[in-house]
């Protein structure tokens, strides 16, 4: 990728979750505990794993994101195997499972805010979250990050009207802004679908729901390894 396309460069978006701070790494822990107490008789934990993921599919459609969903993919996948309604007694041991997502600090990625302290001097720098407005705003609010950023916004979902709404909010131009995240789904394809360039920095716990193939050949897209990379491009 020319260098000359980053020097133009103006705005950086930012995602949140699994870039600046750890988030889906705190599910997949709750999965493992769930995985275990759910035992069934003749699925594998592998084709249990497999039900739920299309049951958070289909909630994320139709309830959006967020612990509560979680929660109730949870409930929904326990119907599912047990053929049958979760009872109180039951549903309350799905939420203690799950305590621990209600309850967790912010824990930001190595070399976040030292590299946002940096680039905020020379770029406006733009963070684009999505989920339940409230868990995220909790998030936002204990991150101590904030102050770095222009604007922040939260919303229901992450496609390409939701890009050019956010270029055109802020008028900028999306040829001269890059999308900065971890998931192919949200953060890159449709950032690139809306004109904007983009770094895929990949996480290790990306949510399975937020894998997608990316282009090799396509020059607008910056793969990194690690979030303080960015001060080499930028």
């Amino acid at each position: 990728m020319a260098a000359g396309a980053r020097d133009g460069a103006k705005v950086l978006v930012f995602d949140a979750d699994d870039t600046l701070w750890e988030n889906n790494v705190l599910f997949e822990r709750v999965i493992d505990d769930f995985l275990e107490w759910v035992a069934h008789p003749t699925l594998a934990k592998t084709e249990i794993r497999r039900i739920l993921d299309d049951i958070e599919r289909a909630n994320a459609v139709a309830h959006g994101y967020g612990s509560k969903v979680f929660l109730r993919s949870l409930g929904d996948c326990f119907t599912h195997l047990r053929q049958r309604p979760v009872t109180e007694a039951e549903r309350r041991e799905i939420e203690e499972l799950a305590i621990a997502l209600q309850h967790h600090e912010v824990e930001l990625i190595p070399g976040v805010a030292d590299t946002l302290d940096d680039l905020a001097r020379r770029y406006e720098l733009l963070l684009l979250t999505k989920g339940d407005r409230d868990e995220q705003q909790r998030k936002l609010d204990a991150c101590g990050l904030l102050h770095h950023f222009d604007a922040a916004h939260i919303v229901d979902e992450k496609n390409t009207d939701t890009y050019r709404r956010l270029s055109a909010t802020h008028g900028f131009d999306p040829a001269y802004a890059w999308m900065i995240g971890n998931s192919p789904k949200s953060d890159i394809l449709p950032a690139r679908a809306a004109g904007f360039n983009a770094v895929f920095i990949p996480n290790d716990n990306t949510w399975v729901l937020e894998h997608d193939e990316l282009d090799p050949t396509d020059t607008g897209v910056l793969h990194l390894s690690a979030f303080p990379e960015l001060l080499r491009h930028f």
